[in-house]
């Protein structure tokens, strides 16, 4: 029996197998989308399940057609392709980046898929449980460190210096703070304002990620204070993007 007109005879033996690899993409796509949905992630249960089955039913697709050669240049597209969905997941608040964990498993997603359609099952399932490992058994490590104090000889850090002053001499407020900074011997990679309303505003002098002596910070904000120009000043660190 033939199928409109490409030409392609329908094969049982192969649509058996398809509808296996397809499966087992669905199964195990669905094993790590349900640990993301559990923690309430962007991309959850069906994303996951999606981008699986997608990604085998394509490197099914090219097998069929023109062999292991199909399989390569597939994979290949789908490695790039799930990228762009991976970039919609990822956004910048401020300073902090979120959705990058959600991207990596959607692209490891994506690499269950591939295997799967490949009729590499063993291998999808091997990946699947080292998704979930990453995803779950190191959550506890990863708590442990983040929680740690942030060490300036260990981590390279990203110092902002803050000052608040009135709106009116935001401008001789900024010179000053560029001005101390500099004679610090701290490089400055930008001065933004923080935080404006009516009367008051803040800004934050970002530093070149580098090491820097919480004294002499100290220092630099005890001699911004000392201006009658500046309501208050402190500095603040964190990691580096």
């Amino acid at each position: 029996m033939m199928t409109g007109n490409t030409g392609l005879a329908f094969d049982l033996p192969a649509f058996r197998s398809t509808l296996m690899v397809l499966g087992a993409a669905f199964v195990l796509g669905a094993i790590i989308g349900l640990e993301r949905q559990i923690r309430q992630r962007t991309a959850g249960l069906r994303t996951m399940v999606l981008v699986a089955v997608g990604a085998a039913a394509f490197v099914q697709l090219g097998g069929r057609l023109t062999g292991a050669d199909g399989q390569v240049r597939i994979i290949a597209y789908v490695v790039s392709g799930i990228g762009f969905l991976g970039a919609g997941v990822i956004m910048k608040e401020g300073a902090q980046v979120r959705g990058l964990n959600t991207a990596a498993t959607l692209w490891s997603a994506a690499a269950v898929g591939a295997f799967a359609g490949a009729g590499l099952i063993a291998e999808a399932a091997a990946v699947t449980v080292m998704v979930l490992a990453g995803n779950t058994l190191l959550r506890p490590l990863v708590n442990y460190l983040n929680r740690r104090p942030i060490d300036a000889g260990t981590t390279e850090a990203l110092y902002t210096v803050h000052l608040i002053c009135s709106a009116a001499a935001v401008t001789d407020a900024r010179d000053l703070l560029g001005a101390e900074l500099e004679k610090a011997h701290y490089p400055i990679r930008s001065i933004e304002v923080l935080s404006d309303n009516e009367d008051k505003m803040e800004l934050g002098a970002m530093l070149i990620p580098t090491t820097a002596v919480a004294a002499e910070l100290d220092a630099v904000c005890v001699s911004l204070e000392a201006s009658p120009i500046v309501d208050s000043a402190t500095w603040t660190v964190s990691t580096t993007l």
